[in-house]
């Protein structure tokens, strides 16, 4: 008893989870208690809804049984037990149907069905379907059962029945006894439902079992199953059902509650098949030719072709022309009644596409009547009949006008029977007035004709025409005519009305006609039909089949099966409806051979056979499942596939296409002809245009097609996509939606294939119910609600109820923001992903609601944009949703942002887009929106009124309570809202009328009243016209876009200028909205500039605050998407349309966010008149304004795309001219888009994309646009694959190998791979880019680009080769008269002359034309000549480089002598190249293997900058100078130290001729500031490697040199950007102790380097940019926390860093905690924390002064150094005491000193340096000032220069 009442004061749910039985079975039944008697949202539910789980699992069977109890109570109560389906079933299937006890599976039943009924049908069949694979039995026979009650009480609209029928012949399979009967008893239930269209799945299960379900079907009642239980959404049907269930005799009213299931018919479309380019080649030819029986072939192969049912659209006009001669000459007449049949195959398989084509053969045909052979005249009829059907009576009533008069009877006859079957297919509306008149008087003349034939013929027509518009349309034409002939029209127009009756009883019961309450077209009663055995069949056959014709059928003599088939042909044409024994007769065309039949002209008769039956005979679905299978077959066929498809519509006409289509795809499918799979798709395409939309079960239609795009034939992908588009047809944009997760390439040509549909109507039904039924009539609305208005139904929705946690929705609401944005983040994914979504989302909506209320702004918008994801999601369905969140958005229109307002109505557009207009102004809500004296809102809510109102047919009662606050607006003190009243009056007054709205002006004052009224008066006059329906769906236009005109122009009279707001697109204007400028207004200029005018008048750019950090901030953290696609997306656009609103004119917005290119024409003219006004602010939003421009890369209309190439260029040219550098993020998103236009198809593209990419050298390093270009190589497009190879050879021409990334050999090998490339222009850009290549680094290329075949290295040699004698023949030009001397020859004078097959600048000129605007003058040294270039430009001709200027570097590096370097030559500035690239050029040398040439372009460089004047033209150009200096010394120090073959002299003139130009170089400020961090950082390392190099140190001129580097880095540190080298030591540190293999010397160097830095901060931290150095630090410390530090070998670097932020907090103050902006997460390192103890400490708010302890030390150390005895020993400690404590400033001590012995102690030091033998890393100066002089002139200095050095060297 003891450890019972320890469980018994336990809670209950503890209870349940307790290891004790008994303690479980007390808290299940507890809990089952609990469960019935709590309220159904208590929150007591939600902690049982993690253990949910367990009460079905328990080990325990008496307490599981318990526990089954309570989950049943729980699911039926519980508010979220839906969330608990998956993992209760799942345990119910695994433990509970595997128990002996009945109670147990009756409970688990019991809770399946529970599930059901709240709404989770498709999760409880899920799991019920995966049982059925369980091992165990009695889990499957559990499992069945259960599906059947399901199936039984919820009926077949809950439970879906496809994936059931799939498993139901597995379960007839099961050894299994139990099993086998439970499924047949499943099949029956199926049966009842469904009836005959189960038969087919299960025809290959056992033939006993089958006769078994065919006895037990017979069985099943007739009438139609009624659901019994229903869901908690339908308890309206329920009630309904129960009261008609109580009242007897109520069965007819019972079908409206519970209708029976539809029909299970998943099927699979054909494309339309395309024959023009199957026709012979010599077609043309033949159908001309002068033998007969050429011609004859022609069309016969034309008429194997015209079969197809359905074909595809194309230019037919020839073939149509060659059939229309030989039907007008042609004097054979089997060929004409040939070329008939073509025709109306062509005409039948093109339908509205023929139309075009038959005004030209109609009167061809007419005139051919007059043939007499009944044959042709056959012909001829079926002919024009089919033509007909692809246009219409108004059409062709000139032509029958025009034969009525011919002399020839026959042609009259013809003429006016043609006449009567085309007005029998017309109606009321397609007769009018206007074409029954000339008609009428026409045939008027022919009644009295002689001949007999013509006047019956004419009469006939008449009295159809009669029939179809009515006797009192056609009785006054008969006016002229005797009695006795009216009345034979009279006779013939009761006859066809009669026939017409008797079709309709026959086919079905007559749909209701007058007041006919539904709109369903009258449905056709199914014929049933039981399978017979293959005897009777025989003995049905034989009774009505001549005895030859059953006994010839399967003789071996094809000639006799033939007769005997062309017999039975005859037979069944003939034979009666109600006597044809259709099962037997298609069964007895198996009879051998059967469809295996060799002889194709047997075969086609058989197949014609089959159509006659299903078309006279009463053809059932158990008829045609005998023969599907054979015809599905035949489909592929080249001779038999036209009769099969003609086969199968019949049959589809007999059974429904929504059946036929099921079976034959699945037959299809199941075979693997990928031709017959193909061709049912094509036949399926050309049915759903015959037979119409509907019945089509999409969802599984849409399965079906997506398995065909998935194949590997290209033929049925094209077949495919081709049905796709007829879908589309019926179905709209809206199917996309199905294909969103296809590959881009496919849903490319998907799109394609939709923008050739767009505009076009799908055509009405001519075959199937709709025809049989006259249906017709009801084709438009039919067409607009029974198919367009449930396509959203259709698409698979997700119920994301489970996914809105209650977690999810806390956060949403937290008081903290950042959480609930994260929250709102959660919801878009959720939203994102689920793509189509149930309207259930639980307290999602009033938490939401409550964030449009959100005191930040950013959470607004995005609360408005998750609604306008919903809004797409949910479709319809978001009716529901208006009060609790649609309402709320107006509310957010009276927000004082712009921004917030314009999201608030593009999200409120979204909505009624969905759910129309009626449930916003129902009830009051609207009208207290009105009633808020809120300016904002007012306009905005009156504007968006204006546009809806105008399109609805009628409106709410509830709009009168908007009248009193419309009155209001239109007295209010805001302008604009009263000129938004002004305009909505109209509007309202259109559905209110005058008179309600006159009597709504009784309340208010007098005043107000009389000039309310003298509105509404004005108003009344320009009230526009009701809309006739609802408009069609179109995208929802701005507010502002449309106005009733009319209104406006009248109301403007006496009122104030009205706004006129111009439609955006007159085409898609609703009713009633018509243009603002219209003729009320002409003549008449406005008083003042439009808003439109005004709004333009401002900047098109705005300044956004560190706008594109932010943006590249939320790239990286994936908080916006990244500008990477194939093709760009909606979602992309959409975030860029968000990201340039804060940056742009919202009317330049709209501009470049329209639809309409002419309207991007316009905003591009706009950016470029303001390129240079607003260069500032639009860079700052560079990154933004590229990313649009690649958007329109993707356009197809030419003038966008010139336009955009336009303005790139002129942007690219100012960005160079200011000296702008592109960013990663910039280039990243713009390059590669810029790379795939390189391949675009017309030259005049390529052209400005080549001149694009030449100026992108000047913002961006040619480096990094090197990989750009190498992806471009890897393309499919081959034009693009040349292009960029091209493009490399000139980057390599001019920058060298440099320029290769990331190494070059690499590059080199994929280079080479292109050799072998299949096309001719990419195999030639490939070799001359090696021959480039080679030119630059000589024999050393065949060792880059690795191994080649034998044929590829045979062409790159030859190539090579002639390059090298074009290039021999153009380095030695004759010089004409009056031409200076020619420049000294070299071998590297000049580049390789690329060889271009198309005209465009030589290598030599494609990078280096210097785009300056044309104002500049070209005057003085390094000046563009634009002269000189234009003559360049129109002279195609080779253009020769410079050869470079030599120099004598033999003495350069004398230790006395500074050389004196020759003086810039005159003809410098008379290149034919201009400057820019110029130094380009002698750049890239700088970074040559070979020694001389880089002095040499050293030399050069040395010119330049020894030129004051001159020195700027580097400008733009040291991070490429000091990269190649960079390379050159990392070449010296690892190749040519090591080579022994050089001389050492040699390679030191190389290093001091280096470190000359850096060192002059770093003397121009400007340029100093130019270096970037990365070059720094790389320059400092190679300079330090200097340093550290033992064969450096050892030789007679190292201790110069490391002098000399010495000077370059102390001269660094001073002039260079002080972010940028601190950034750069701080890395270089970073990596050296990262570096295990890294010496600790150079660790020590680094730090040194550091230290000098730190001293120099006071100076200098003003311009350092402390988020950037903090950001370093960040990420140093992120690597080596203070834990990893204190592990390293020395303290020095933890000392370092921690002086280094003391010092920056010390200078900054407390403001230092704001420059962390830049690092996205703060808490990855100690730097946060370190800085804000550092800041509370009081030492930083004083100026450092050295510590006591360092000054007595140093001050004994002084004592020591000053004393004779103890002066070595003293200068010994000093020195370990400097290495001890590097951070103390030795100068700050001996200042206070004697001069005399500052300057011994420095002595004594560099002494005792040199002594140690650490040469390399002397002492920190002490004493001496900076000398800040301008630049060292010589590479070797004198010894006055020596001085100078070691007073100024840096360690």
């Amino acid at each position: 008893m003891g450890d019972d009442s320890d469980w018994m004061k336990l809670p209950v749910d503890q209870k349940c989870e307790h290891k004790v039985w008994k303690a479980r079975l007390n808290g299940y039944e507890e809990a089952l208690k609990l469960f019935q008697r709590i309220d159904d949202t208590s929150p007591e539910w939600a902690k049982y809804q993690g253990i949910i789980k367990k009460f079905v699992t328990d080990s325990n069977s008496v307490a599981q049984l318990k526990g089954l109890e309570a989950v049943l109570a729980y699911v039926e109560n519980a508010h979220v037990a839906s969330r608990t389906v998956g993992e209760v079933l799942s345990g119910v299937v695994c433990k509970v149907f595997n128990q002996p006890k009945a109670r147990a599976k009756e409970l688990a039943s019991d809770i399946c069905l529970m599930y059901i009924e709240i709404e989770k049908a498709d999760i409880v069949q899920e799991e019920l379907i995966k049982g059925l694979e369980n091992k165990n039995p009695k889990v499957v026979v559990a499992c069945v059962e259960t599906i059947r009650r399901a199936l039984c009480e919820f009926g077949s609209k809950t439970v879906t029945l496809k994936p059931i029928i799939k498993v139901l012949p597995k379960l007839f399979e099961s050894r299994e006894k139990a099993v086998r009967h439970e499924a047949k008893l499943l099949a029956v239930e199926v049966y009842r439902w469904i009836r005959d269209s189960l038969r087919p799945p299960l025809q290959n299960i056992n033939s006993v079992q089958l006769k078994e379900l065919e006895e037990e079907w017979v069985k099943v009642p007739s009438s139609a199953p009624r659901q019994s239980r229903f869901l908690r959404s339908q308890q309206d049907l329920r009630t309904k059902f129960e009261e008609q269930q109580a009242v007897a005799g109520s069965d007819g009213d019972c079908e409206d509650v519970a209708d029976s299931a539809p029909q299970v018919d998943p099927y699979e479309l054909q494309d339309p098949v395309e024959i023009l380019s199957k026709l012979p080649k010599d077609f043309y030819v033949k159908i001309e030719a002068k033998k007969w029986q050429e011609r004859k072939e022609a069309l016969e192969a034309l008429a194997m072709l015209a079969k197809h049912p359905k074909l595809d659209n194309g230019d037919y006009g020839d073939v149509v022309r060659a059939l229309k001669r030989v039907i007008g000459k042609d004097t054979n007449v089997i060929l004409v009644s040939l070329a008939a049949k073509c025709l109306a195959g062509l005409a039948f398989g093109l339908r509205k596409n023929f139309g075009t084509y038959a005004g030209n053969v109609v009167p061809t045909i007419l005139d051919k009547f007059k043939e007499k052979k009944p044959a042709v005249v056959q012909s001829l009829q079926e002919a024009i009949d089919a033509v007909f059907l692809t246009t219409t009576l108004q059409n062709l009533s000139e032509d029958m006008l025009a034969v009525m008069d011919n002399k020839n009877p026959s042609i009259k006859q013809q003429a006016s029977l043609f006449l009567t079957r085309s007005i029998c297919l017309s109606t009321p509306s397609t007769l009018p007035k206007s074409l029954l008149k000339p008609l009428c008087a026409a045939l008027l003349k022919q009644v009295n004709d002689p001949a007999p034939e013509v006047r019956d013929a004419a009469i006939m027509a008449l009295g159809t025409a009669m029939k179809v518009a009515g006797e009192k349309a056609v009785n006054p034409f008969l006016a002229d005519l005797d009695k006795l002939k009216v009345d034979k029209v009279r006779c013939v127009c009761v006859y066809m009305r009669t026939v017409e009756d008797v079709g309709v009883a026959k086919k079905g019961k007559p749909g209701a006609e007058g007041g006919a309450k539904s709109k369903k077209p009258a449905e056709t009663k199914e014929i049933v039909e039981t399978e017979l055995s293959v005897e009777v069949c025989d003995e049905l056959a034989a009774a009505v089949l001549p005895a030859s014709c059953v006994k010839m059928l399967d003789s071996s003599n094809w000639k006799e099966r033939l007769a005997s088939m062309e017999e039975f042909y005859q037979v069944a044409e003939q034979m009666d409806i109600g006597a044809m024994p259709c099962q037997a007769l298609v069964r007895m065309l198996a009879k051998k051979p059967g469809w295996k039949e060799t002889n194709f002209q047997v075969l086609q008769l058989k197949l014609q056979v089959v159509a006659v039956v299903a078309q006279r005979g009463r053809f059932s679905k158990t008829s045609a499942s005998v023969v599907l299978d054979a015809l599905v077959e035949k489909m592929g066929d080249v001779k038999c596939g036209g009769k099969a498809k003609d086969a199968l519509t019949a049959i589809g006409e007999a059974c429904s296409l929504s059946w036929i289509a099921e079976q034959v795809v699945s037959l299809a499918f199941a075979q693997k002809n990928p031709k017959n799979q193909a061709e049912t798709l094509n036949w399926l395409a050309n049915a759903m245009k015959e037979f119409g939309f509907t019945g089509i079960n999409v969802k599984a239609f849409i399965n079906h097609v997506k398995t065909a795009l998935g194949a590997s034939n290209p033929a049925i992908r094209a077949a495919a996509i081709s049905l796709l588009g007829v879908m589309y047809l019926y179905m709209g944009a809206s199917l996309r939606m199905f294909f969103e997760d296809e590959k881009a390439a496919l849903l490319a040509q998907i799109d394609a294939e939709f923008e050739k549909m767009q505009g076009q109507t799908p055509p009405a039904p001519t075959r199937g119910a709709i025809k049989r039924t006259g249906g017709q009539e009801e084709g438009e609305e039919a067409k607009e609600e029974g198919v367009a208005g449930d396509i959203m139904d259709l698409l698979p929705r997700t119920d994301i109820s489970d996914k809105i946690t209650e977690d999810m929705v806390s956060k949403v609401g937290d008081k903290n923001w950042t959480i609930r944005k994260e929250g709102l983040n959660e919801v878009a994914a959720v939203l994102s992903e689920a793509k189509f979504i149930k309207p259930s989302l639980g307290d999602l909506p009033i938490t939401l609601k409550g964030r449009l209320s959100d005191s930040n702004k950013i959470l607004v918008q995005q609360t408005l944009s998750i609604m306008q994801q919903m809004a797409t999601a949910m479709g319809p369905a978001l009716k529901q949703h208006v009060k609790t969140l649609g309402i709320p958005v107006i509310t957010v229109l009276g927000d004082i942002k712009n921004t917030v307002r314009a999201a608030a109505m593009a999200t409120l557009n979204s909505w009624v887009e969905q759910t129309g207009m009626k449930e916003w102004l129902e009830g009051e809500e609207l009208s207290e929106e009105l009633k808020r004296e809120n300016p904002f809102l007012r306009q905005e809510v009156l504007g968006w009124l204006a546009v809806h109102l105008p399109t609805m047919r009628s409106v709410p009662s509830d709009l009168m309570l908007c009248v009193p606050p419309l009155f209001g607006c239109l007295e209010d003190r805001n302008v604009d809202v009263r000129k938004r009243a002004q305009d909505v009056l109209p509007v309202f007054m259109m559905h209110l009328g005058f008179d309600k709205m006159n009597k709504a002006t009784g309340k208010l004052k007098p005043a107000s009243k009389d000039q309310v009224v003298a509105m509404l008066d004005k108003a009344r006059d320009v009230m526009p016209a009701k809309s006739a329906g609802p408009a069609k769906a179109a995208p929802t236009k701005p507010v502002s876009s449309v106005h009733p005109a009319k209104a406006l122009a009248a109301l403007s009279k006496t009122q104030a200028p009205i706004e006129e707001y111009a439609v955006a697109d007159p085409k898609k204007a609703k009713p009633g909205a018509l243009p603002a400028k219209g003729k009320a207004a002409a003549g008449k200029k406005p008083l003042g500039k439009g808003k439109e005018e005004e709004d333009k008048s401002g900047p098109i750019f705005t300044m956004v605050p560190n706008g594109k950090d932010l943006r590249v901030k939320d790239e990286k953290s994936l908080k916006t998407l990244k500008w990477n696609f194939g093709s760009p997306r909606d979602e992309y656009v959409e975030q860029l349309k968000v990201q340039m609103a804060p940056c742009v004119a919202k009317w330049l917005q709209e501009e470049l966010f329209h639809h309409d290119f002419q309207h991007h024409i316009k905003a591009i003219n706009s950016m470029i008149e303001c390129l240079e006004e607003e260069h500032e602010a639009m860079v700052a939003c560079l990154d933004l304004v590229l990313k649009w421009y690649t958007l329109r890369f993707f356009d197809t209309n030419t003038s966008v795309l010139m336009k955009a190439l336009e303005y790139l260029k002129l942007l690219f040219l100012s960005l160079s001219k200011h000296n702008y550098h592109l960013s990663e993020q910039e280039a990243n998103s713009f390059i590669p888009y810029l790379v795939l236009k390189v391949g675009e198809s017309k030259d005049v593209v390529r052209k400005d994309v080549r001149a694009i990419m030449g100026m992108l050298c000047k913002v961006y390093p040619a480096s990094r646009m090197f990989p750009f270009l190498m992806e471009g190589t890897k393309s499919k497009n081959s034009k693009q694959r040349a292009e960029c190879l091209e493009e490399l050879g000139c980057l390599i021409g001019f920058y060298g190998m440099s320029v290769c990334q990331p190494t070059a050999a690499k590059s080199l090998k994929e280079i080479a791979v292109h050799i072998g490339d299949r096309d001719t222009s990419v195999r030639n850009t490939a070799l001359n880019t090696v021959v480039t290549v080679y030119n630059v680094c000589g024999e050393q290329v065949y060792k880059l680009i690795g191994h080649l075949s034998e044929k590829d290295m045979s062409m790159l040699e030859e190539r090579i080769k002639r390059s090298a004698k074009k290039t021999l023949a153009s380095t030695a030009p004759t010089p004409k008269q009056g031409e200076e001397k020619a420049l000294p020859t070299h071998p590297n004078a000049s580049l390789p002359q690329k060889p271009s097959n198309r005209a465009q600048p030589p290598i030599k000129l494609r990078y280096s034309q210097q785009a300056e605007p044309s104002h500049v003058c070209s005057v003085g040294e390094f000046h563009l000549d634009l002269d000189l270039l234009e003559q360049l430009e129109s002279d195609q001709t080779s253009v020769v480089l410079p050869d470079l200027v030599k120099h004598k570097l033999g003495d350069l590096l004398d230790p006395v002598i500074i050389p004196e370097l020759r003086p810039v030559p005159t003809h410098f500035d008379e290149l034919h190249a201009g400057p820019s690239s110029t130094i380009n050029l002698v750049i890239s040398q700088v970074a040559s293997g070979d020694i001389n040439t880089s002095m040499k372009a050293l030399a050069q460089i040395d010119e330049v900058l020894r030129q004051e004047s001159i020195a700027e033209v580097m400008v733009g150009h040291t991070d490429q100078f000091l990269i190649a200096t960079s390379l050159q010394l990392r070449l010296a120090h690892s190749t040519h130290m090591a080579d022994t073959r050089l001389p050492r002299e040699d390679i030191f003139k190389l290093y001091s001729c280096a470190i000359g130009n850096m060192l002059t170089l770093f003397g121009v400020a400007r340029l100093a500031r130019e270096a970037s961090m990365g070059v720094l950082k790389d320059l400092v390392q190679g300079l330090v490697t200097v340093l550290l190099d033992p064969r450096i140190e050892e030789s007679q001129e190292g201790q110069q040199l490391i002098r000399s580097v010495n000077m370059l880095l102390r001269r660094l540190f001073e002039t260079s950007d002080q972010t940028n080298i601190l950034s750069a030591l701080l890395v270089l540190l970073q990596d050296s102790l990262l570096s295990s293999a890294g010496s600790p010397k150079f660790s020590e160097l680094i730090m040194k380097c550091l230290w000098r830095m730190i001293k120099f901060l006071p100076d200098t931290i003003s311009s350092l940019t402390l988020d950037k150095i903090l950001l370093d630090v960040h990420n140093f410390m992120k690597l080596f926390p203070k834990d990893r530090l204190r592990k390293l070998k020395t303290d020095m670097p933890h000392r370092t860093l921690q002086t280094l932020l003391h010092t920056l907090c010390r200078l900054a103050g407390p403001t230092i905690l704001d420059h962390l902006s830049l690092i996205e997460d703060k808490t990855e390192s100690e730097l946060e924390a370190h800085l804000k103890r550092v800041v509370k400490s009081p030492k930083t708010n004083t100026e450092t002064v050295p510590k006591s302890k360092d000054a007595e030390v140093l001050g004994e150390i002084f004592k020591k150094i000053s004393s004779k005895e103890n002066s070595k020993e003293g200068v010994s400690k000093l020195w370990e005491f400097k290495q001890r404590h590097p951070e103390v400033d030795l100068a700050s001590h001996l200042k206070k000193l004697p001069q005399t012995f500052q300057t011994f102690v420095e002595h004594s030091l560099n002494t005792l340096c040199t002594e140690r033998g650490d040469k390399a890393r002397t002492p920190y100066p002490t004493t001496g000032t900076h000398n800040r002089e301008g630049r060292h002139r010589g590479y070797s200095p004198s010894p006055q220069v020596h001085t100078h050095a070691s007073q100024h060297n840096l360690f």
